[in-house]
């Protein structure tokens, strides 16, 4: 394994992370896909066998679950020291409960002291915000954010999901008052979700922020062929969510889809690995987060990184694109619907 600067930071991280929101008691998380603890532990140690040091969680997937499983894994399998534990907060973990949820600062102060408990650990190494809470002020989130770093219980601050203009206000409200920086942005982004590289992308390559990605195989829609895209578990079950994701002119998709394949046959690898190199040519991306329910799909990842796609390549894969009138960055409709009203102009951007 080959490993690389998180961004600015002198932190080491592999470029490929494990996304843990699969590993999670069914009971408290989703009972067809979420992997108990039986089964993802021989995941998590083959990951760091094969020399993965980049473990990504929140305190939302399983409510909890997931960061019991992955901290006691890693307790057992690897050295504190060796390994990189991102966590996240935002969602509510208590529903119904007043200050259950959200960014205030009894909620940062509490979640990351909870956060803590169940990874078994002193520190975590990023500690990010899922998503933005319309709800409490900016600058109270940041101050408390900038407090759990100081008091040594995250080495370093993340952000999920957003607008690049509320990311760039977020970092210059942290420059002026001094406070800890965002290092990492964890977006959204792969061969049929493109939307990040009109703002976010430049303004993190500009700001020295090394992103993550999340679902950098579409849910799976980049492994296999167009007419499979709705197999596996969690595209069977989730809703129509993926659907929502991925909702661009179909031909565009099948057209993508057609090329990741032809250039998996042409150069003997899985699609899965036509899709990840194609990420890692851009360098502010510094690992996919892979929600691996198998040792394989671990093993692929691996691989990935030894494939390399000509400039001719990526543009065959590049080509077929639909640009989409979407706000990915924001999930909450309410919320979406607010920005839209309060920007001039938003609405038809």
């Amino acid at each position: 394994m080959r490993y690389i600067k998180l961004g600015r930071t002198g932190l080491d991280v592999s470029p490929v992370a494990i996304g843990a929101m699969t590993y999670g008691d069914p009971g408290r998380g989703h009972p067809v896909w979420s992997l108990d603890e039986e089964s993802s532990r021989p995941l998590i140690k083959h990951a760091l066998d094969a020399g993965i040091n980049f473990f990504d969680t929140a305190n939302l997937y399983s409510y909890g679950s997931s960061e019991e499983i992955l901290g006691r894994a890693l307790k057992d399998y690897a050295d504190r020291d060796d390994v990189v534990v991102t966590t996240k907060v935002r969602n509510t973990m208590r529903p119904g409960r007043p200050n259950g949820g959200g960014l205030s600062r009894k909620a940062v102060m509490s979640e990351i002291d909870a956060s803590l408990r169940r990874l078994g650990t002193d520190y975590v190494d990023v500690y990010m915000v899922h998503r933005l809470d319309s709800e409490t002020p900016l600058e109270e989130t940041l101050e408390a954010l900038n407090d759990v770093v100081r008091a040594g219980k995250a080495r370093y601050l993340g952000a999920s999901s957003m607008h690049a203009w509320q990311f760039a206000k977020a970092l210059r409200l942290q420059e002026r008052h001094g406070w800890a920086r965002f290092v990492t942005m964890q977006d959204h982004y792969n061969l049929l979700a493109r939307e990040e590289e009109r703002e976010m992308l430049p303004l993190c390559a500009d700001e020295g922020i090394a992103t993550t990605v999340w679902s950098p195989l579409a849910r799976g829609r980049l492994a296999r062929p167009f007419d499979r895209a709705h197999e596996g578990a969690r595209a069977a079950t989730d809703g129509g969510y993926a659907d929502q994701l991925y909702r661009a002119d179909a031909e565009g998709d099948r057209r993508i889809l057609d090329e990741v394949g032809a250039l998996a046959e042409a150069h003997g690898v899985s699609r899965a690995q036509v899709a990840l190199a194609w990420l890692r040519r851009n360098p502010v991306v510094a690992a996919p987060l892979v929600g691996a329910r198998t040792v394989r799909q671990i093993d692929e990842a691996v691989a990935s990184l030894d494939l390399t796609l000509t400039d001719d390549e990526a543009r065959r894969l590049e080509a077929p694109y639909t640009p989409r009138d979407d706000f990915q960055g924001v999930s909450d409709p309410a919320e979406m619907e607010r920005i839209k009203a309060a920007v001039p102009g938003f609405a038809n951007v």
